[in-house]
């Protein structure tokens, strides 16, 4: 949209992404989804699962049974202009994203076996919470910890909408098995965060740059809990990105 031939500022929608990690022979490894080639968000790109924040993230009964204190998942967001309920939801839509895209179920006690009882349930078009009611899970928001917020840029550029997204670290339970659903994502893999970037810098994928920056930073920390332990020891920094030229 333009004003005397002027760009206007548009808002941006409440998104979180949640970077999964495991430890391996060579190191610890990321899992990222290859975005379907018509999205109209970064379409053919690999990126860490996420989406925008849904009502129904936010709905009170959804929030009454997280395991931790909507006050403690605020203090870890760093953003005290936020309302207990709003922050609450960043991690609810965390998962769920998670969930969907990703196959991953970061709930208390969840076995493969809930993940594929769940899985059926969301084909049938029951929402996120009543699945998790149905089968007497909570969240394990203690272990979804916050790493970054990356607002994009005031007037779009790479993409046709405008993102406040946070991400966030979380280790991929042992039992469970990540991989993508095939529907918003036509691939995925586990990689080193270096090795992504090696394959970024010979053409071999797209990143964006929010991917690139956290990769970057990932690949200092050798082991999960080394980058988890980083996580906990500082506050989010906010990156506003803006194009140059």
């Amino acid at each position: 949209m333009r004003i005397n031939d002027q760009p206007v500022p548009m808002p941006p929608h409440p998104a979180a992404t949640v970077v999964l990690l495991r430890g391996a022979v060579d190191g610890m490894e990321v899992f990222m989804v290859k975005r379907h080639g018509l999205s109209d968000v970064l379409g053919g790109a690999y990126v860490f699962p996420g989406g925008k924040v849904d009502p129904g993230d936010t709905d009170p009964q959804v929030l009454e049974e997280l395991a931790v204190p909507l006050h403690d998942l605020r203090g870890a967001l760093g953003e005290p202009e936020l309302d207990t309920a709003t922050a609450a939801g960043l991690y609810v839509a965390a998962c769920r994203e998670t969930f969907e895209e990703a196959g991953v179920l970061l709930a208390e006690g969840a076995t493969a076996q809930h993940v594929e009882i769940a899985q059926t349930r969301a084909r049938e078009a029951i929402p996120f919470g009543e699945i998790l009611a149905g089968l007497e899970l909570r969240l394990d928001l203690s272990n979804i910890v916050p790493w970054s917020r990356w607002i994009t840029p005031r007037v779009p550029t790479m993409l046709n909408k405008r993102f406040d997204a946070r991400f966030f670290l979380a280790a991929v339970p042992n039992d469970q098995k990540a991989q993508h659903d095939d529907h918003e994502a036509t691939g995925s893999f586990w990689l080193r965060p270096r090795v992504v970037l090696e394959q970024y810098w010979s053409r071999r994928l797209d990143l964006a740059p929010a991917q690139i920056m956290s990769l970057a930073a990932l690949a200092l920390h050798p082991h999960v809990a080394d980058a988890i332990a980083a996580a906990r020891g500082r506050r989010p920094p906010v990156i506003m990105a803006e194009p140059f030229s």
